[in-house]
């Protein structure tokens, strides 16, 4: 497998510590608020980089934070903590906040089919790990205490930055928010490990430590996350490009100060979701969510399938109408998987062993999801019975994750349904959802159009469009639907 580290910038062969096993961690989301659908761009490509190096054999070890402590306002640790911004806003304790905000975020998970990660360790329970290794880093030398605080002091490094191929709007992160100058660091890239008395007052969450009562900085605690569950050698750290200054660069920094060795071998980011105007982001206000796009009708997984559509590297713009047409190819991929028999078989396992090795190596090059979506349709025009067709798009959506044999079986089991209530009447037929009732009303338009009474037809369609009903007109008959 072949994938783009943004460490060393370019395409490489992807090799891990343990050979036939894969550490990985991802950064987690900031539980003040819910995901918005740029956020869960990540989550999604991440999920699939999971799912496909499983299919390929390897034993992968997910591990992923939730940052319920000490991440301010602005990445580079200036302004209110997001948590408790978001319990005055909804005027609870951070906690409940931190609860019912993870909740949110792993149901959107669960409607997008995104997997749990292996591992899940929210902050705040592991503090005494975050002293632990803070103590460390103090007596090594590479962490100083100023002001109340403890900083990591970035000029004992012989290379700060790592990830300098990126947009000077990614690298501007820290400070895009309104910095207000830390006259308690030695240098402006140091950052903080521990706060106490800065902020202090307003922290809502707080402990003892060595250094007196107070709270983790948020970049320590994916490095100590990872460091507990991961090991000292991690193979692969996910994140979106917005962390990869200064956040991963300082878990980079920490980490391997703290180790005295190399910590991991390979970055993978993912670029924005933009909207015409831009980056989406919260505090723009353009706050879309897997709910709002349910409330306007669309399946969760219509917005997995519009991502998969585009490489994790490029930036993604976000349109409804761009929305509408995943959808309208999403409805007529399922439809024609749909119209495959399932027991045509059997299947044939050569077959599918050969459009397994090329679904293999194309998604093995740098994870090319749009590739891989080109696969389903040529699985669907293989020469081979239905059988064996359904088992290899089945084998895709074990990396894909489309559900795409599920949807297809329901809508076979709709369309059975719609068959057997099919009401007929002079060879005029009427297919809906079960209602004798509209049913007779849409058999009594047909008789009438039949009758050239087009007042009364139309007179009826009013009467139903009033009850929420549309009907739809086909050769030989209508179908009706609730809207």
């Amino acid at each position: 497998m072949y994938l783009y580290n943004s460490a060393t910038h370019k395409k490489q062969e992807f090799t891990t510590h343990t050979p036939g096993r894969v550490e990985m961690y991802t950064c987690g989301p900031t539980v003040y608020h819910f995901a918005h659908i740029g956020n869960l761009r990540s989550y999604i490509m991440e999920d699939v980089l999971e799912k496909y190096l499983r299919y390929a054999g390897y034993d992968v070890n997910r591990v992923m934070n939730i940052t319920d402590v000490g991440h301010l306002a602005s990445d580079a640790d200036t302004g209110e903590d997001k948590m408790l911004k978001g319990a005055r806003r909804e005027h609870k304790t951070v906690m409940e906040i931190a609860q019912f905000y993870t909740d949110a975020f792993f149901e959107d998970c669960r409607k997008l089919n995104i997997k749990t990660p292996d591992v899940v360790q929210p902050a705040t329970g592991l503090i005494d790990e975050f002293i632990r290794v803070i103590q460390a880093l103090q007596e090594k030398g590479y962490a100083y205490f100023a002001g109340g605080n403890v900083y990591f002091d970035t000029s004992k490094l012989e290379r700060y930055y790592i990830f300098n191929d990126h947009d000077e709007e990614d690298l501007a992160v820290g400070v895009r928010e309104g910095v207000e100058e830390d006259l308690n660091k030695r240098n402006k890239n140091d950052f903080v490990l521990w706060f106490t008395k800065s902020k202090f007052e307003d922290q809502a969450l707080k402990w003892d430590s060595p250094w007196g009562v107070g709270y983790p900085g948020w970049h320590i605690e994916c490095s100590c996350i990872s460091m507990k569950y991961n090991g000292e050698y991690l193979d692969l750290h996910c994140g979106g490009v917005d962390n990869a200054f200064p956040h991963h660069t300082n878990e980079i920094a920490q980490s391997e100060s703290y180790l005295g060795h190399p910590w991991c071998g390979q970055w993978f980011h993912v670029h924005h979701l933009n909207t015409n105007t831009g980056k989406m982001s919260k505090s723009k206000g353009e706050f879309l969510t897997v709910s709002l796009l349910e409330e306007k009708g669309y399946d969760p997984l219509v917005y997995r399938f519009f991502c998969l559509q585009s490489h994790y590297r490029k930036a993604l713009v976000f349109s409804w109408e761009n929305l509408d047409n995943a959808a309208v190819t999403w409805r007529k991929l399922i439809d024609r998987i749909a119209a495959l028999n399932p027991d045509d078989g059997p299947v044939d396992e050569a077959v599918k062993a050969k459009y397994e090795e090329h679904f293999r190596t194309v998604m093995g090059n740098d994870l090319n999801t749009a590739q891989g979506v080109t696969c389903l349709y040529d699985a669907l025009k293989a020469k081979t019975n239905g059988a064996t067709r359904l088992a290899i798009l089945d084998s895709f959506d074990q990396v894909l994750s489309l559900s795409l044999l599920e949807k297809a079986a329901e809508q076979r089991r709709k369309k059975a349904e719609q068959a057997k209530n099919a009401r007929t009447s002079g060879g005029y037929t009427v297919t809906g959802e079960g209602d004798p009732a509209i049913d007779a009303l849409v058999l009594a338009r047909g008789e009438a159009k039949k009758a050239k009474n087009f007042a009364e037809a139309d007179r009826i369609r009013n009467e139903l469009k009033a009850q929420g009903i549309e009907i739809t007109d086909i050769p030989g008959g209508a179908t009706w639907k609730r809207v």
